[in-house]
Parts: structure tokens; C-alpha cells; sequence
């Protein structure tokens, strides 16, 4: 006994002053543990473990999206833009941006920002949102021909037979091709202006109808749409009524 009080008096005298009795332990925990040991369970387990494990679920969620939608999305018009402040000026970008899925389905939507990759994300999403389907025949040409018009510009399009081709440049082109029509031909009349000439086909392109709406909404059956129309008999009518792919 009196070995053990002589051993914990000769330790407490090599101990320097100030430093605690508990040297090994609370050292590590003082200055040691939050250069070492704290700093890496605080960071390694709390920060940056979830952080890390919410980004890539947020990641992971966005491709699972994107790859089960498959939409085409082409650059139309890449404009340089200025804003004028107290300063001086802001450069930016103007993009605009055509999505479609190739059935049926597409969207425009423009935006703008300080770098061109940006303006052009940001408008890929707007004309995600707005999406609008039209009703194509057999897939691939429109059911009949149509107008369209927005300020300054004028299109006209016509459904055309198969081998055709997409007859239409710049801005047209991008939303057919998108769009998924294979035979078409198109003229645009008045401004050149991308926006108007995208509005102005979009216009046309809201306008489209099917024979089978047409004979929902009238209470009637495709065949009898189809056999008023040229002197078609009966039996052709219907035959026909059943080709119809929309």
C-alpha cells in the first residue's frame, strides 16, 4: 500500500505544471483529438459522409429521369445580350430551345444567363414544362394543312406524302424534327426572327385536329367522316378509319 501512494506522488511530481492527471486521455481529447481524432469523426462521419450521400441521391434521381424520357433537344438561337448598370455593363447569354420526344410531344422555352451552358440548361427545363401534343398521321406527317401566325411572323404547313421529307429551315426544322415528323413541307412568310418563327409554328401546330376527336366531339363515327369526303364507299371508309395511326 505504501508502495502504491510513494509511485502516484513520484508521477504526480514528473507531471508538468498544469497539465492534467489523466495526461494520455484528456490530451487526445484537447488539442490532439480535434486536430486528429475529432476533426476526422466530426467531418469524415457528420459533414461530409451526409453531404455526400444527399448529393449523389439528388444526382442519382435526375439521370433516372432524364434517361427515361429520352426527349430530343436541339439549340435553335444563341443571342449575346446587355444589360446597362451603374458600372457599366452585363454580358449574358440568351438561349432558345426546342425538346421533343419524337412522338407526338414538343416544347420550346428560352431563357437567359451569364454563361452560355447555363442559359441553355434553364431553357431546356422551361420547354419541358410546356410541352404540347399534336396529333400526327400514321406517325408521320401532320392530318392536314394549317396556319399559324404570332406578331411579325407567318408559317404556312401541309401535310405531304411518304418519301417527302421535312421542307423547312432554321427554326421550323428543329421543331418537326423534334416532333417527329418525317413528311412535311412549310414556308415561312414575313420576319425571320427565331422566337416569332417558333411561336408562329407552334400557333399552326395547336390548330391540328384528328378525324377520331372530330368524331368524338360531333358524336359520330370515323367511318362516316371519312366516306362523306370524295365519294369513298363504305367499306373503303371504315377500312380506312382503322388505318389511322395516331
Amino acid at each position: 500500500m505504501a508502495d502504491e501512494i510513494n509511485n502516484e506522488q513520484s508521477v504526480a511530481a514528473e507531471a508538468p505544471q498544469g497539465a492534467p492527471q489523466d495526461g494520455g486521455r484528456e490530451g487526445g481529447r484537447g488539442r490532439g483529438g480535434r486536430g486528429r481524432g475529432g476533426g476526422n469523426d466530426r467531418g469524415g462521419n457528420d459533414r461530409g459522409g451526409n453531404r455526400g450521400g444527399r448529393r449523389d441521391d439528388r444526382r442519382g434521381g435526375g439521370r433516372d429521369e432524364d434517361q427515361g424520357e429520352e426527349l430530343i433537344e436541339k439549340l435553335v438561337h444563341i443571342n449575346r445580350v446587355s444589360k446597362t448598370v451603374k458600372g457599366g455593363k452585363r454580358f449574358g447569354f440568351a438561349a432558345l430551345v426546342v425538346v421533343g420526344d419524337g412522338k407526338g410531344r414538343v416544347g420550346f422555352g428560352h431563357s437567359k444567363a451569364r454563361e452560355v451552358p447555363e442559359a441553355i440548361t434553364k431553357a431546356t427545363a422551361s420547354a419541358k414544362k410546356k410541352m404540347i401534343r399534336v396529333a400526327l398521321k400514321e406517325g408521320r406527317t401532320l392530318h392536314h394543312d394549317g396556319k399559324g401566325h404570332f406578331g411579325a411572323g407567318k408559317v404556312n404547313v401541309r401535310t405531304a406524302p411518304a418519301g417527302t421529307g421535312i421542307i423547312a429551315g432554321g427554326p421550323m426544322r428543329a421543331v418537326f424534327e423534334s416532333l417527329g415528323v418525317h413528311d412535311v413541307v412549310t414556308k415561312s412568310v414575313g420576319t425571320s426572327n427565331p422566337y416569332n418563327m417558333i411561336r408562329a409554328t407552334f400557333d399552326a401546330l395547336s390548330d391540328q385536329t384528328s378525324p377520331k376527336s372530330v368524331a368524338q366531339r360531333r358524336g359520330k363515327k370515323v367511318a362516316d367522316l371519312l366516306g362523306r369526303s370524295g365519294g369513298v364507299t363504305e367499306v373503303e371508309a371504315e377500312a380506312a378509319a382503322e388505318a389511322i395511326v395516331e
